[in-house]
């Protein structure tokens, strides 16, 4: 259940709903599995899998909800192959090419009787609301999955404002000046990878994996203009992470020392255990979060939501509309 990638976005608007009242507006949108025609599902499911039934699991003020989405898995290359097959055999008996369009419609027809019989393959996507902390974590590598959940979120709920976290300081130029130096910010050390790229020139991308990130020639490259873009970081008792210049986190991995946390609290079953684990985990992350904002300067509160964008200019629509209406000829 420990958390491997973050996606972190800050709340605009203060989230007011109780365990309850989110379980009971994500209930109308319960996965359901995919039909025979259905390339994809997506739905919310317990936390706990099969030791719960609540949607929402509520731990010391955060609100945890998961997921789940399927997907019918049809090979491209056999749909192609099919494909050329059937356009071949027109192709022999019309004497005449087949065109882009009625391609079109044979890929069609084929993934319409491929669908019912094709493999589906499911994953879950965990994220968890923090009210106190004023933000929304998603275990995700990628944006676009996280985009897609918040989606699905805001959808059964009306209503969510965030933006992605951003700090006052941006990234790059923080951790080019960090290695620059070389000094690690404050409850950080440096770990052992790093991507550099070239502001200058697309494409130039240097990745280092197990390497000293204050060695000479590392510290050359940026010299030479170089800039951070990923780094390695090793925060307090040893949590390990790459951050990018998105502030997105990849490869985090707790210590034995934060795991032993949860492990040295006795649990009855399952759900305790996950429970605790998740207690531990988010208060770890909490206090990551806080160290990491600082160390690019704090946190970037300027940024409006969508919804805070598409309000305020149907407010300036109405109030242009207004002053038009008081306009005398």
């Amino acid at each position: 259940m420990w958390f491997k990638n973050l996606r972190v976005y800050r709340l605009t608007r203060e989230f007011s709903l109780s365990a309850e009242q989110l379980h009971e507006l994500l209930e109308p949108a319960t996965f359901t599995p995919c039909g025979s025609q259905d390339s994809a599902r997506c739905g919310w499911v317990p936390p706990l899998g099969k030791h719960g039934t609540q949607l929402v699991h509520h731990t010391d003020g955060y609100l945890m909800v998961c997921a789940k989405k399927q997907e019918k898995v049809i090979p491209a290359a056999v749909v192609n192959e099919k494909v050329e097959e059937m356009a071949q055999a027109i192709a022999d008996k019309e004497a005449r090419n087949v065109g882009r369009k009625e391609r079109q419609n044979l890929k069609d027809d084929v993934l319409l009787e491929m669908r019912p019989k094709a493999f589906a393959r499911s994953r879950l996507q965990f994220a968890y609301i923090a009210p106190k902390d004023g933000w929304v974590v998603i275990n995700a590598s990628s944006a676009k999955a996280a985009e897609e959940l918040l989606e699905n979120l805001r959808e059964a709920i009306s209503s969510l404002s965030v933006v992605p976290l951003s700090a006052k300081n941006i990234p790059q130029q923080s951790m080019t000046h960090w290695l620059t130096a070389p000094e690690a910010p404050t409850h950080f050390e440096f770990g052992h990878e790093c991507e550099l790229r070239d502001p200058q020139e697309s494409g130039s991308v240097i990745r280092c994996k197990n390497q000293d990130l204050c060695a000479e020639e590392i510290h050359n490259h940026l010299v030479a203009g170089m800039q951070v873009h990923k780094l390695g970081l090793t925060w307090r008792d040893g949590v390990e992470l790459m951050v990018d210049d998105q502030l997105a986190i990849k490869r985090l991995k707790f210590s034995d020392a934060v795991t032993e946390k949860a492990d040295n609290v006795d649990a009855d079953n399952a759900a305790q255990r996950f429970d605790i684990e998740f207690s531990v985990m988010a208060l770890e992350i909490s206090a990551l979060l806080k160290d990491l904002l600082n160390a690019f300067g704090g946190l970037n509160t300027d940024t409006a939501s969508v919804e805070e964008i598409v309000a305020g200019a149907t407010r300036e629509d109405q109030a242009a509309a207004s002053e038009a209406e008081e306009v005398v000829f």
